[in-house]
């Protein structure tokens, strides 16, 4: 096992690793991205939510992941090109609503958040929601756009947490290689899958050299129990998962469940 990162460079990682995040609150069952879908996860014992942002076409923050309502709910539309008061009568699975991210905040006043803003447009209204509410230490944003996360560092200052998006991750994959490669300081962490395009991502060199720059590494999404197993081995600081119960029952048997 490699060596634990160094002291958290953000209040928002100040909780003993590994963290266990609920992907879009546990979306298992299908009602993702739902607040009945965090209330489940909130009551099973996790502290860390996963989620996305959209705006809609008047600004309002909506934690959803997909740009359209199609997929997902039984209602249909691009989210950024319609007004809040019709994306709230859409009903995820047939019958439970799509949440506005304030609400969610406020909602669960202990709970940190890992927030990926899916689309240009929500970054903003994000950066402002989190002034307003100094919710600075309860969030972290990532987009696979690294320009976008930068951006959003940019607008909101020191007090936001951040991880790498593609670019970033590249550039530690390099650095773990031994090939140099510029890297964002501002960033507090690398989410990455497990693997990419049939090419593994996260192997020891990879968190060794992230815990070097005192970086956390996430690993999305994992829902076998081996793979959650064999990550751990190799000193990840966390895991995203849409299996909530089995996240938890290997952290229980190591021990590692706070």
């Amino acid at each position: 096992m490699t060596s634990p990162a160094a002291p958290p460079r953000h209040p928002y990682l100040d909780h003993p690793a590994p963290l266990a995040f609920a992907h879009r609150g546990g979306a298992a069952d299908g009602l993702e991205n739902t607040e009945l879908a965090f209330t489940r996860a909130v009551e099973a014992g996790y502290r860390y939510l996963e989620t996305d942002v959209h705006a809609t076409s008047d600004g309002r923050l909506v934690a959803f992941h997909d740009a359209t309502l199609d997929r997902l709910t039984d209602s249909r539309g691009t989210i950024a090109a319609l007004p809040w008061s019709a994306v709230r009568r859409a009903r995820v699975g047939g019958r439970e609503p799509l949440p506005l991210f304030e609400d969610l905040l406020e909602a669960f006043p202990k709970a940190r958040w890992n927030v990926d803003i899916k689309a240009e447009p929500a970054l903003e209204p994000l950066i402002t929601l989190l002034r307003r509410t100094r919710a600075w230490d309860r969030v972290c944003v990532g987009s696979f756009n690294e320009g976008r996360v930068a951006r959003a560092r940019s607008l909101a200052g020191p007090g936001l947490a951040t991880s790498f998006g593609t670019r970033g991750v590249l550039g530690l994959r390099l650095r773990s290689y031994g090939i140099p490669a510029a890297l964002r300081d501002s960033a507090v962490c690398a989410q990455v899958p497990e693997s990419h395009g049939g090419v593994r991502v996260v192997n020891r060199a990879f968190v060794r050299a992230a815990h070097a720059r005192g970086l956390h590494v996430h690993v999305w999404t994992v829902n076998d129990a081996d793979r959650m197993r064999a990550l751990l081995d190799l000193g990840v600081d966390g895991i995203m998962t849409d299996r909530l119960d089995t996240l938890r029952e290997v952290l229980v048997e190591r021990g590692a469940w706070v």
